[in-house]
This record gives C-alpha cells, sequence and structure tokens, in this order.
C-alpha cells in the first residue's frame, strides 16, 4: 500500500512539472528615446512607429538568439534637457543593452556625454555631421550626413549653371550644421552665397527672410531643415512670387512636407534616400529587397505609407540587433559589433563602419529627388 502511494505520489509530481511552463529565456532590453511629440514630431512619431514593429516582428520570429526583443520607448518631447532624463533613465532605470534614437541633431547632441561617461552605445536617427565627426566612440548614426546632401547639390547645380544660390535654414544644430557645410563646399565649388537668412523651428512666416533673399536676386533658394518651418517657407516664397527654384535639405523627406506644403511643394528638389523613389530600382537589386520589406511590413500594419525617418529606425534598431546577435548582453562587445558592421543593407543605403566612420554611408546612398503633382519623381 505504502509502496502504491508513493508511486502515485511520484506520478503527481511528474504531471505536474509537465504542466509547468519551460522558463521563457531573459529579454534582452533595448531603449529608444524619440522625438514624438513637440515640432519634430514628423520625425519621431514614424521612428516610434517603426521600432514598435520591429520589436513584433523579431519577437514572433523568436527573438534574438532565443531572447525575446523588450524595448522601452520614451518621448523626449523634442526637447533637450527631457532627452537627457530619459537617455538617463533608459540606462540606470531600465538597464538597456544599446539605445536607438533621438530623432533630431541637438538631442543627439545632447546626450553624447550621457552615453559616453556610461559606456552604452546610441545608434541615432539625426544626420548631421557633428554627431559622428569627429568619431564619438559610443555613438553611431543612420541618416546620411549632410556633408553628402550638399555634395549631391553642388552635382545638380553644376548640371544647371546655378552658381549663385541664397540659403535659409532652421536655427537650431541642423541648421546650422548644414549652413556650415555649404559654406565649406559651395565655394569650392564655384557657388556663391548670396544671402544667408534662418528662421527659428515655431516659425510660421518666412516672409520677412524672403523679401531680403529676394533682393539678392539669387538663381535658387536652399532651405536647410525639417517640418513645418520648410512647408510654411516654400508657401511663402509662391505668395511673394518668387520664380527661382527652391531646392530642400534630406530634413523634409517624408509625406508630410507635401500634405503641409500643399501646392507649393511641388517642384521643390531635393536630395534623399531611394525609399520614396523604390520602385524606380532594379527588383535585383539588394536595396529594393530590404525597401519592399519595410514598405510593406509598415502598410500592413499602419495603413500608411512609411517614411525616410522612419526608415532611419528601421535601420537604427535591425543594426543594434545583429550586433546583440554576434556579441551577446554585453554593452562593450556590442559598441565593437556595430564598429565592424560591414555590408549592412538598410534603408539609407549600404552601411561600412570602422573605427574612423560611425555613419558608413557614402554620397551614393542620396538621389535627387523632385516633388511633381503631389508626389516623389526621381531625377537622378
Amino acid at each position: 500500500m505504502t509502496g502504491r502511494l508513493l508511486l502515485a505520489g511520484a506520478a503527481a509530481v511528474l504531471l505536474a512539472l509537465a504542466l509547468v511552463p519551460a522558463q521563457a529565456a531573459t529579454p534582452y532590453v533595448v531603449g529608444a528615446v524619440f522625438d514624438i511629440s513637440g515640432p519634430a514630431s514628423p520625425l519621431g512619431t514614424p521612428e516610434r512607429d517603426t521600432a514598435l514593429m520591429i520589436e513584433d516582428m523579431v519577437n514572433r520570429a523568436g527573438g534574438i538568439n532565443g531572447h525575446p526583443l523588450k524595448l522601452v520607448i520614451y518621448d523626449n518631447a523634442s526637447e533637450e534637457t527631457k532627452c537627457v532624463m530619459a537617455v538617463k533613465r533608459l540606462i540606470e532605470r531600465d538597464k538597456v543593452l544599446a539605445i536607438v534614437g533621438p530623432s533630431q541633431t541637438g538631442t543627439t547632441l545632447a546626450v553624447v556625454d550621457t552615453v559616453t561617461r556610461a559606456k552604452v552605445p546610441l545608434v541615432s536617427c539625426a544626420a548631421a555631421i557633428p554627431i559622428v565627426d569627429p568619431v564619438k566612440p559610443w555613438v553611431f548614426k543612420t541618416p546620411q550626413s549632410d556633408n553628402y546632401a550638399v555634395a549631391k547639390l553642388i552635382d545638380y547645380f553644376k548640371t544647371c549653371g546655378i552658381k549663385r544660390i541664397a540659403f535659409v535654414n532652421v536655427s537650431n544644430a541642423f541648421g546650422k550644421s548644414g549652413l556650415e557645410q555649404a559654406q565649406k563646399l559651395f565655394p569650392k565649388a564655384g557657388i556663391q552665397i548670396v544671402a544667408k537668412e534662418e528662421f527659428a523651428p515655431t516659425d510660421t512666416d518666412m516672409t520677412t527672410q524672403l523679401t531680403r533673399i529676394r533682393m539678392a536676386n539669387p538663381q535658387a533658394v536652399v532651405c536647410w531643415g525639417t517640418n513645418p518651418g520648410p512647408a510654411m517657407l516654400a508657401k511663402n516664397m509662391r505668395q511673394l512670387g518668387m520664380k527661382q527654384p527652391l531646392f530642400m535639405s534630406h530634413g523634409v523627406a517624408n509625406r508630410k512636407f507635401i500634405e503641409l506644403a500643399g501646392p507649393a511643394a511641388n517642384g521643390i528638389i531635393f536630395p534623399a534616400g531611394r525609399l520614396l523613389v523604390m520602385e524606380s530600382l532594379s527588383k535585383t537589386d539588394p536595396r529594393y529587397a530590404v525597401l519592399a520589406k519595410y514598405d510593406q511590413a509598415f502598410r500592413a500594419r499602419y495603413n500608411r505609407a512609411p517614411d525616410t525617418f522612419g526608415g532611419h529606425a528601421w535601420d537604427a534598431l535591425f543594426m543594434v540587433i545583429e550586433a546583440i546577435k554576434k556579441a551577446g548582453p554585453d554593452r562593450a562587445k556590442i559598441r565593437t559589433a556595430l564598429e565592424q558592421t560591414k555590408n549592412f543593407v538598410g534603408t539609407a543605403g549600404f552601411f561600412n563602419m570602422s573605427a574612423k566612420d560611425h555613419n558608413g554611408l557614402t554620397k551614393d546612398s542620396f538621389v535627387m529627388v523632385k516633388i511633381s503633382k503631389g508626389d516623389w519623381t526621381l531625377l537622378r
């Protein structure tokens, strides 16, 4: 009798153990901070949406080396102080392995010291070249740099015989970096800047700046900024009857610019990544496969088209995921793996990082795009 009771008890224990689910692998926690609200929300919102989509995609496919991906996302409200606080929280409380974002040059530069002291790798979704030049050991970025954008404009101006331009920029780190690159590169190419103006990120009227520009009689106007300012400048320029062609930076490479500028967007030319004109690529181009995957996944989840800025988050987060796959949950090894990234195909192009280059793109990552009838067209 006692033997039968012992056997029955053992069987019950085995049955209970069989019903207990296997312990889940420890999640790999990655942080993200984007400019989701405030003036830079047209950048941060698609970046957040893209990151959430990737989290689901990765976990449905089994995670990272069998570990679930856990994203912790904060909104810095487009403010540098709030961005620093969010990054400190990700590092100290959430114990993240790496950080993706922020969305703007200013908010990114504000956290460089924080991530450097803590030795946490950060992959920014902002563009200006000071983020990675000089190289900062723990900081990387995925958007094309503004020096390449200026170089692409120079190539185009040479074909059109444009030698006198007016330059107007937003008065933040991105705009000032664009102006710095223009002042450095345009004169070397024989292009004269005959007028320089700027506007605040929240300005809603640029007629004063444009009136001064009109007096300088440039052959073309170049605007360097992110929405909503450039859209308002485009409207004001047409309202004033200015006939010069208007060129923009890659900071307007999303559908929101066309929505804000309306008919004034037509005719504007700017350098951008290939996502906007992906159908112009050969289907055998490896960039097309990545762009199509992102486009299809984003449309299926959100019922709208993705944009360039969301693409920066796609590149940044997948780059971090690949680094974690190689390095495991070790911040220093993840940093090294990011720096050794080679032939990574992203929405922005082919990334090849090194100890001397924490962006890894070339001028070829840009094409020239023109807005025509409310849509993007490839120029070259």
